[in-house]
């Protein structure tokens, strides 16, 4: 049995898939904030190019990849799928555990799948600079990486915490010719007004992303850029699960389980719709979709039309969410603290396609140590949680079962937080039920 599987750079996939026209429940249409109306396509030019306007509504199942995006993802895609046999000897299970490694992109996560496309896209339109929000700072880093390929500026927003907490980070978005504040920044209107309310405030992401929309919609010269949540990101991160599938069939396997950690959605998304049809059609694959205690939105959120940031600038989605005035606790796993989730996974959540479940962070640093003692590889704290979900579902997988999770990306930048979990000074916190009741109260009444 192969340790790594090599996915041919010559069958690398060509095309995203869109999930849209196969979920079994049409996806709600975003409503506009102030009226409560569909928005139209029109009204999201003010910050997105009109290419991925078009593929946030496509009707089509499969979207071509332009030529130079396939050029720039050659730098490190097709990514390996490893058989994880040192963890599941540790383990002791009889399953299989493979993991699909996203952490050899050049910014060190799955992210760079929808940079890439997205300044392609504003590029083409002649966007001179981008302007975007980042948690623990992989979707900052990834969206300079681009930015930098091709030529453009990039503006990034990070959540204060995280800001503080990762700056090495900070340096590798500085390094490649982003520039960057900590949010809430003294930059936009919203942020200046969370300062006078809060001068302490850690940030969250969705108070970053209305700094970063609020800059996009003030300068002609700039559009917007989101890591996660909508459907054209969703669609982009679909070739990581096209590679899986091609990787199975080559050792004649294929998935009893897919797993993977979920803040936005784009990663776990990218790894599972692909395979959407077959579940569709009766194979019995679960998909896992993990999350931290201290930001449940799927296990605990509300699945209902919420603001996707906290200055309500962005249109309504209908999803899980623990309210968008949710302000998380400072936990390190930065790129999971999120009140809402991907429409489209929430969409199969609600539909029982998509089983989900929490961990508290301590757990999950436990298992990103045993993988690190046996696979060799420090995970981001992000991935930790899918690395948790993975273990705990191997552990009750029948023998010659096939768990895949997704390694959405290195930890080697996040040593400050393995430093604070090996000097026990990291905190278990679980979202009380009275904060989530509270946070909802202002989520708007949409029929």
């Amino acid at each position: 049995m192969e340790t790594k599987i090599n996915l041919p750079e010559a069958e690398m996939p060509t095309q995203w898939y869109n999930a849209l026209p196969d979920l079994p429940t049409p996806l709600a249409p975003p409503l506009d904030p102030q009226t409560k109306q569909p928005v139209t396509p029109e009204q999201l030019e003010v910050i997105f190019p009109k290419a991925v306007i078009e593929q946030e509504m496509s009707p089509t199942r499969w979207l071509p990849i332009p030529q130079p995006v396939l050029d720039i993802y050659r730098l490190y895609r097709p990514t390996p799928l490893v058989r994880a046999k040192r963890l599941e000897e540790a383990l002791g299970v009889k399953c299989k555990i493979y993991y699909k490694n996203e952490s050899v992109s050049p910014a060190g996560s799955h992210k760079p799948n929808t940079a890439i496309p997205q300044a392609y896209y504003n590029k083409a339109e002649g966007v001179r600079r981008l302007a975007t929000e980042t948690g623990a700072g992989q979707w900052g880093t990834a969206l300079s990486f681009a930015c930098s390929m091709l030529g453009m500026e990039c503006t990034v927003y990070m959540v204060k915490v995280s800001y503080d907490q990762k700056p090495y980070r900070r340096i590798l978005i500085n390094a490649y010719g982003g520039e960057i504040f900590a949010s809430p920044s003294s930059n936009t209107q919203t942020g200046r007004a969370m300062l006078a309310e809060d001068p302490d405030c850690t940030g969250s992401l969705g108070l970053a992303i209305s700094e970063a929309v609020e800059d996009a919609a003030t300068h002609d010269d700039t559009k917007y850029a989101l890591g996660s949540v909508l459907n054209h990101v969703l669609h982009h991160q679909t070739i990581i699960g096209q590679e899986v599938e091609k990787q199975l069939a080559m050792v004649g396997d294929k998935p009893d389980y897919l797993v993977g950690c979920v803040g936005g959605g784009s990663n776990f998304a990218g790894l599972v719709l692909p395979f959407l049809p077959r579940k569709l059609s009766g194979e019995a694959i679960r998909f896992i979709a993990v999350e931290p205690k201290a930001c449940p939105t799927l296990t605990r959120g509300q699945f209902r039309y919420d603001y996707g940031d906290v200055a309500r600038l962005t249109p309504l989605l209908k999803m899980h969410t623990l309210g968008h005035a949710f302000m998380p606790a400072p936990i390190h796993a930065g790129g999971l603290r999120y009140h809402g989730d991907a429409p489209i996974v929430c969409n199969l959540a609600n539909e029982g396609l998509v089983e989900a479940t929490a961990y508290y962070q301590t757990e999950c640093f436990e298992a990103a140590q045993l993988f690190l003692r046996t696979e060799g590889f420090l995970p981001a704290p992000e991935t930790s949680h899918a690395i948790k979900g993975a273990i705990e579902t191997a552990k009750k997988a029948k023998p010659g079962e096939s768990v895949v999770f997704l390694y959405s990306g290195h930890g080697l930048l996040d040593l400050a937080s393995y430093d604070a979990f090996l000097q026990g000074k990291l905190k278990d916190f679980a979202y009380p039920e009275e904060h989530i009741t509270e946070a909802l109260k202002a989520c708007p009444d949409v029929g």
